[in-house]
């Protein structure tokens, strides 16, 4: 008999990111690579130790939030033990702006996403920061197996800007411009795809996937597919 793998999605913060609709759209494809999904609303299942050491993936979004101590020392644990984490978009490089272990551990944080215009010419809703922008898949990295076959795509949506170290694993990119009416002088490469290796575990992030309609795009969705497997133990 073949034991099922299991896989804990984590999601809630702010309903902007639709973390229910985003996760449930991910949970057939998890169970069709013979996961077994157990889903929760709330960071305190990251404080069963004993419960976290038989997950095999965690799939996180949720942005905006906070964490008490006992559920992020779980999580870490876990991750470093082996289990895999791996997200999108806010739900996992904006998670818990109170946690600077959360933030070393992930290895990025959400810094901005520019406006299409200059603050007098906008209207106040989400389109404000959608931007058309390139994905670039980096060279040296194109036959990594979450990116493989993949070519540069463009997104209309929002264009994080992430602070990140180089222990990550970069394997796609985007440029922010800089226009005239922007703080920096400067175009800014920043990651847009990437892993990291925290003891024992596998991180994956994609900073794409604002709201369903983006994480459906073909190429983003094959990302986050592609690296949810990658990050799996």
């Amino acid at each position: 008999m073949t034991v099922q793998r299991r896989a804990l999605i984590v999601r809630g913060g702010w309903d902007g990111h639709q973390p229910i609709e985003t996760t449930n759209s991910m949970i057939p494809f998890l169970e069709s690579n013979g996961f077994e999904v157990r889903v929760e609303d709330s960071t305190a299942v990251y404080a069963d130790a004993d419960y976290l050491a038989t997950v095999d993936l965690i799939v996180q979004t949720n942005t905006m939030s906070t964490i008490e101590a006992d559920e992020l020392a779980g999580l870490i644990a876990a991750v470093r033990s082996g289990t895999g984490l791996g997200g999108w978009h806010g739900g996992i490089a904006d998670s818990y702006r109170n946690s600077a272990d959360y933030l070393h551990m992930i290895g990025g944080q959400f810094a901005h996403h520019a406006a299409k215009a200059p603050k007098d010419q906008l209207d106040g809703t989400q389109a404000d920061n959608y931007l058309r922008h390139t994905i670039n898949i980096v060279p040296e990295r194109a036959d990594h197996p979450i990116v493989a076959g993949l070519s540069d795509f463009e997104l209309e949506t929002e264009q994080y800007w992430v602070l990140s170290d180089d222990h990550n694993d970069v394997l796609a990119s985007t440029t922010v411009a800089a226009r005239d009416f922007d703080a920096w002088n400067r175009p800014v490469t920043t990651p847009a795809v990437w892993t990291r290796q925290w003891g024992n575990g596998r991180i994956f992030v994609c900073t794409a996937g604002h709201r369903l309609e983006v994480l459906d795009n073909p190429n983003v969705r094959t990302i986050v597919e592609r690296g949810l497997l990658w990050a799996a133990r």
